[in-house]
């Protein structure tokens, strides 16, 4: 489980394949900030971008550390094929702070950024995500984009999908990749676990 708040910057410096073919997924070197691995072990759970990855190799001294990621895993998420930067966050504790709200770090769609743009001393992001995720999304609800924890400001919905806006304060511009986006750009989305077992209820015929 995570909390969609973001621990650390990290950097994807390398992307090897591990078979011939598409088939076969990649492994990932990812370079994280200084001291960030200090109390990671083999086989902890971090989040990149959203996306629950397990730890399958480290070295503190560089530091860097690997992990295997299924094409499976590549064809549902975005920004995690080739090199550059990715929110990382650790796997939280049971005796952590719940700064955002529950995330399980498993990515329920894309989304492509459709306007992003300041407002003030804010920025305005719209992203247009899966009409059949369009049901899970609510005025002040949560949202996780790119393993970012956010409320959701406005929804709209249309035949070609749901649209909807968040603010971004600088703080968040500054500590995570977000501020790297631009229209076009795709986005992991992940939805609230809360609304997830709502709909589960209410569409239960039992």
């Amino acid at each position: 489980m995570f909390t969609g708040i973001i621990s650390g910057l990290g950097r994807i410096t390398d992307v090897q394949s591990l078979g011939p073919d598409g088939s076969h997924g990649k492994r990932l070197r990812i370079e994280p900030p200084a001291g960030y691995l200090d109390d990671v072990e083999l086989g902890d759970s971090i989040a990149l971008n959203g996306a629950c990855m397990t730890v399958t190799s480290f070295d503190r001294a560089t530091p860097c550390f690997t992990i295997d990621i299924s094409a499976e895993s590549l064809r549902l998420t975005a920004g995690l094929d080739q090199p550059g930067r990715v929110n990382l966050e650790k796997a939280l504790r049971a005796n952590d702070r719940l700064g955002g709200h529950l995330v399980s770090g498993h990515v329920d769609g894309l989304g492509t950024v459709t306007h992003f743009a300041p407002v003030g001393e804010s920025w305005e992001l719209r992203i247009q995500a899966p009409k059949e995720l369009g049901r899970f999304l609510a005025y002040k609800g949560s949202i996780t984009v790119n393993g970012v924890s956010l409320t959701v400001n406005r929804v709209a919905d249309s035949d070609a999908g749901c649209e909807f806006s968040i603010n971004l304060i600088p703080h968040t511009i500054q500590e995570t990749t977000l501020g790297d986006l631009k229209p076009g750009s795709g986005v992991n989305l992940e939805i609230d676990l809360i609304a997830r077992y709502v709909e589960r209820m209410l569409s239960s015929k039992g």
